[in-house]
């Protein structure tokens, strides 16, 4: 019996199972570290357990509390969600040791799958290929050198208990082997509590196509069709979609059988995906199996008119599978995008702040948002920066792909950067209209998917300027609905003949010089409309304190005002001192004051988002001064080292 279901998790995922859930009649339990006290998932949940803490080890990856949290709220059960514990075999250990039911596979399935290298080893035996690797229990540089040099160049490190991306790093040359490893194991252990790595052959131009498995208690298990997901960046997926465009029937029931079987293999109960790299020929290999609910099962979702949360549920009770694989669906096709706050202009690196404007896509057919946070809301350095997912469904690959495009053109984020304009390009771009997919995609595109910031032009600043005073609300009288400004039309009484003001946006300001009103432009809602040669178009405009968020050109632009002596005043910089890109804890600091370093080197080692980023030397040059230490909290912009000019 389950009638009170604990989330285990946070974010997007703990309110996606919740929305489930309560449509079954179940009650749901939110745990929540200090940090997220305020959090969505809290706010939807029936009941919430405070776990304390901020960072990940200090609360969502402790086992004892979680499970003390379910004690205490009542709960049946416990669903892990996708990262932190769900695929931790302990956890799984623990939860049924207390008496509650865990929303995942037995421990000993977590065992044989959650390590990558036991994994590939059962994988062997059964006949699946593998792509070329070391997958042993040895650690140490030298073992590793050896097998790379043996694999041959380049080479991917991999956490053995990891997914997501964390963990993960392409080594091009011997000389990059030692740091990447140090590197690998220091998230790896951050994000997982496991730094066991293996090291396999990175194949060029793959293709990354996996299959969604589902068992019951009684034996059945079958497959719910395939996702291709080649588009990633950092090892992380950006873009996933159902079917795998141009993958046969034939091909697709040969992944699916294989897949079954080696869930079968490990008596696998609940829903998994089985992960494989495709190449040109259509060979397939073994990656790894998610032994966990994926965050792109929603593209399975759409294709088959399941819901798999509720599946876990049923199973998990103890109810059979209610299709046989020759009635599984498959309708239209489904494409995803993951909604992330980082900076694609700064090397995709986390973005922090508070969510000054959150506007999600109008709903409607075909359109399915899932996402984990509200306007307000906190962007934290210490969980993983996706915000949410936008899913279209389509009665073929175009029409999904179009009905995307115009959901990622109804949303709106201010406060904090994202990858909103990034995902746009890639939907829009020819090569994949076409369907010409592989892990190299982004890469190949680089230029076209993150073009170099132009300057803004004149119409922008005007429209900036118009909309700015637009979007000044006056004071309302409710007497008078027929009075002037109670409409919208932007008239304003008393408005001088020129008007200068002076606007700034990023990195760029411009002095704006306004002449009385102006007729073709008003504003009508969160819009402000402009006419021009019997043409009206409409922009989002929406003032938020003392910030303006206008949409221009597929783009969310902030715009405020400056003074341009306060301005001036502030211009002073340090010279030679290198910044945190975004809020972190420092985990290494690699160099000491008055050491010599190449351009290139790292200095500093920051953790964000469970994820780590190398500052490095820009030239060559002696390190002046530090001003960081290991373990240290720093903010976006703090000075970490003073770099003078130097030979190295």
């Amino acid at each position: 019996m389950i009638d009170r279901l604990l989330v285990a998790n946070r974010g997007e995922i703990a309110c996606r199972v919740m929305r489930t859930a309560k449509a079954l009649g179940i009650s749901t339990v939110a745990v929540h570290s200090a940090i997220d006290r305020n959090a969505r998932h809290v706010r939807e949940a029936d009941l919430a357990v405070d776990l304390g803490g901020a960072k990940p080890a200090e609360s969502y990856l402790l086992v004892d509390k979680l499970i003390a949290a379910a004690k205490v709220s009542g709960a049946q059960a416990i669903h892990p969600g996708y990262g932190f514990l769900s695929e931790n075999a302990g956890f799984a250990r623990a939860i049924e040791a207390a008496g509650l039911i865990f929303l995942g596979p037995p421990a000993s399935a977590i065992d044989a799958m959650g390590s990558k290298s036991a994994a590939k080893a059962l994988m062997e035996q059964a006949g699946v290929p593998l792509v070329p690797g070391y997958h042993g229990d040895a650690q140490d540089i030298a073992t590793f050198r050896e097998a790379a040099e043996r694999i041959g160049y380049p080479v991917l490190l991999k956490a053995t208990a990891g997914g997501g991306g964390k963990g993960m790093k392409v080594v091009e040359q011997e000389s990059e082997l030692a740091e990447a490893l140090a590197s690998a194991q220091r998230e790896a252990l951050s994000s997982f509590g496991n730094s066991q790595m293996l090291v396999e052959k990175y194949v060029l131009k793959p293709r990354h196509v996996e299959i969604q498995v589902f068992a019951d208690q009684h034996g059945n298990c079958l497959y719910l069709n395939e996702r291709d997901c080649s588009i990633q960046r950092r090892h992380q997926k950006v873009v996933e979609e159902a079917p795998a465009p141009g993958l046969g029937p034939e091909l697709r029931k040969a992944m699916g059988e294989a897949a079954v079987k080696a869930a079968q293999a490990i008596g696998y109960v609940g829903a998994g995906t089985v992960e494989f790299l495709l190449d040109a020929r259509g060979d397939f290999f073994f990656m790894e199996m998610n032994t966990r609910l994926q965050v792109e099962h929603p593209v399975t979702e759409a294709i088959t008119g399941l819901d798999l949360v509720a599946w876990q549920i049923r199973v998990a009770r103890g109810e059979a599978l209610p299709l046989t694989q020759e009635q599984v669906p498959l309708m239209g096709h489904a494409i995803e995008v993951r909604l992330y706050a980082e900076d694609p202009q700064n090397d995709f690196l986390p973005a922090t702040g508070t969510l000054q404007l959150y506007r999600e896509s109008a709903p409607g057919e075909g359109r399915r948002v899932d996402s984990g946070v509200a306007e307000g809301d906190q962007v934290s350095p210490f969980y993983d920066p996706m915000l949410g997912k936008l899913i279209a469904w389509g009665a073929n690959r175009e029409e999904a792909r179009l009905r995307l495009l115009a959901m990622l053109d109804e949303f709106a984020v201010g406060g904090v950067k994202t990858n909103l304009a990034f995902l746009q390009r890639i939907l829009a771009h020819p090569a994949f209209a076409a369907a010409e997919l592989d892990t190299g995609f982004i890469p190949r595109y680089q230029e076209q998917l993150l073009p170099a910031p132009a300057e803004l032009p004149p119409a922008f600043w005007q429209l900036a300027a118009r909309a700015w005073q637009l979007t000044q609300v006056p004071q309302q009288r409710d007497d008078d609905p027929y009075a002037p400004w109670a409409g919208t039309s932007g008239w304003r009484a008393g408005l001088p003949s020129e008007t200068d003001l002076h606007l700034s946006c990023g990195s760029e300001q411009q002095v704006v010089r306004l002449r009385g009103n102006d007729a073709s432009v008003r504003r009508q809602g969160d819009y402000v409309q402009v006419e021009q040669d019997g043409l009206r178009r409409q922009h989002l405009a929406i003032r938020q304190g003392a910030t303006l968020f206008l949409h221009w050109h597929s783009e969310l632009h902030a715009v405020q005002l400056f003074d341009p002596i306060a301005a001036a005043q502030a211009s002073h910089q340090q010279h030679g001192g290198l910044t945190a890109p975004m809020n972190g804890s420092i985990v290494r600091v690699l160099v000491e004051p008055g050491q010599t370093v190449k351009a290139g080197t790292a200095l500093v080692v920051l953790e964000a988002m469970k994820m780590e980023h190398s500052i490095r030397a820009p030239q060559d040059g002696i390190v002046k001064a530090l001003y960081c230490a290991e373990g240290e909290m720093v903010a976006e912009g703090a000075v970490l080292v003073e770099l003078e000019p130097g030979s190295a």
